[in-house]
This record gives structure tokens, sequence and C-alpha cells, in this order.
């Protein structure tokens, strides 16, 4: 396996109460933040893991590869993974101590919790949190998606939280050009919940624990205008409006700004057709572009990135 796929690293011991742990980095390393299956044969766990103790996986890498470390890890007390909206789950346990479903109020070392504490800002400075909102169909979230890995090789600390339940997740844009409308639509209704009391609220503290860890949290919602959603507003410091009927933007600013306070950052006329117009950069972006379709490579202008760059500190 390359070095410059995939590095695992480890912190030094650290205690919560009667328990110790460590935390195993995983840092995807290449341009593209990409590794394959067989990459899994080279992995070799760091030096000085402490078996008598806890070890938590904790980074961004594809499900397979969290499951072969649980493997390489099981002679440990007891396995946990780190969700930074919550903090450590434990998943597998060998010990009394801790029981599986448990959850460890905990952070990295070196995450931004642990950064802010070593240059004396206070624990709950929060980052920038962008809602991408707009009316169905106007491409949310192929241009969260793109937006989100756009940023990704130079701002690795940032986060893409879907906040609706219509089963379109990062995995369906990533299915790739082959993939039918059909075979796209078979997936979503299989993976549709609905909506319930508890959805937007925990989605809405799921954000400001993010917030607290990361540079940028993006925030996809679902395309309707509605008073459930406001506990996200709430969390939320910036909005994006992208839509592809130019009629429906006025009711989205007068929630996200008007009733939610929220910051704009760009307002986005999506097209079908190969356009770039920009129509305004101040005091936010308006312009028109195209096209957002899943499964086509989008390209996303300068002038946008630069926007959304200007929120990361």
């Amino acid at each position: 396996m390359s070095l410059q796929a995939v590095s695992l690293s480890l912190e030094k011991t650290a205690f919560y109460q009667d328990l110790h742990y460590q935390f195993l980095l995983i840092e995807l390393t290449s341009e593209d933040r990409i590794i394959t299956p067989s990459d899994l044969k080279s992995i070799d766990l760091p030096a000085g893991i402490d078996t008598t103790g806890g070890v938590v996986i904790s980074g961004r890498a594809p499900i397979w590869l969290y499951g072969y470390l649980v493997h390489l890890l099981h002679p440990t007390a007891w396995l946990g993974s780190y969700d930074p909206r919550i903090g450590v789950v434990v998943i597998s346990s060998h010990c009394k101590l801790v029981q599986p479903g448990q959850v460890i109020p905990v952070h990295p070392i070196n995450g931004r919790l642990g950064e802010v504490k070593n240059l004396g800002v206070k624990e709950n400075t929060l980052c920038p949190a962008l809602m991408i909102v707009g009316p169905p169909n106007s491409g949310k979230s192929v241009l969260s998606h793109t937006l989100f890995n756009a940023l990704l090789p130079q701002f690795p600390n940032i986060y893409l939280q879907r906040a609706h339940w219509d089963g379109e997740g990062n995995y369906l844009l990533e299915l790739g050009k082959d993939a039918t409308e059909e075979e796209i639509e078979v997936f979503k209704l299989r993976d549709r919940g609905k909506l319930t009391d508890r959805f937007y609220p925990y989605h809405a503290d799921a954000i400001l624990q993010l917030r607290r860890q990361k540079s940028l949290v993006m925030v996809d919602v679902g395309g309707m205008v509605q008073p459930e959603k406001v506990p996200i507003l709430e969390a939320c410091s910036h909005y994006l409006i992208i839509s592809s009927q130019p009629e429906a933007v006025k009711a989205w600013h007068e929630f996200c700004h008007d009733r939610g306070n929220l910051t704009p950052v760009a307002t986005i006329l999506s097209s079908l057709e190969n356009v770039t117009i920009i129509h305004k950069t101040s005091p936010f972006l308006e312009m028109t572009y195209g096209s957002f379709i899943m499964g086509q490579n989008t390209v996303l202008p300068d002038q946008l990135l630069q926007q959304v760059k200007g929120l990361i500190k």
C-alpha cells in the first residue's frame, strides 16, 4: 500500500473517569482522498497500542476500512468509534467497565476542541454552519456534495450534514453516470424515511456539536419552507440558496434571513444548460449556473468556491 493513500496514527493515552483509552486516527492522504479495498492487505497498526485499555477509531474513511480495523483491534479491552456529533460510541467490550452502546463524551486531542484549548480560545467557540436550501429538483444534493469534495483537499476538517429523510445520500451521488434514473429512484425509495417530532431537533443538536469541532459545517436540508425547520435555523449561521424557480427565492430569503437572522452567502439560479452568469458579488453572490445533474461531473465556479472559503477560519 502506498504511504500516500492512508496514514494511521496513535494519540497518547488519555483518561475519562476510570477509563484509559487511545485514539487511533485515520487520515486519507492522497490528493483525492481515495483508497481501494486492495490496500487492506498492507495496513499495519502503529506501535504502542495499549491492549489493556480502549482504542477509539476516528477519521473519515470507508466503512470497510473501519470494519477491518475493528478486526485487527479485537484483542483490546474495548473499542469505540468516534462520532463528532455525540462523542465516543462503545462498539465492543471485553471488560466490565464499559458496555456496547455506551457513549463517552470525549474527543481527540488533535481535534478542534483540543486545538482551541491550546490556543487559549474558549471551548464553546462555534465555526460557521452553512444551510444549503432551495425548492425540490434544483440541485441541492449535487451542489452540497460537489462543494464538500471541492473543499475537502484544502480543508479536511469540514463536515457535510444531511438533514433530510428523502434517502438521497452521498452514495447515490457517487454511483456514476452509468446509473439510470430508475435505479436511483429505487435506492431513494428504499432508504426514504419520514418526518418525526424529534427529527429536526436531533439534527440541530448535531450541528451545534459539529460546530464546536469543525472549521465549517454544511447542512443540506429538504426542499420546502417549513416551520418545523426552525431548530435548524437556530443552529446555523449562514445560508446559500439554489433554485431552479426564480419565484421561490424570496420565500427562502424571508425564512433564512428575516426569520432566522442568518447571513446570505450566495443565491444560485440553477439551469439545465451549461451557463455561468454573475449577476452581482456584493453584499452576497448572485449568479445563474448549470448544470447540477446527478451522475455528471460538476465543476463549481471559482467565485462560489471563494465565497464559501471565506467562511472558513
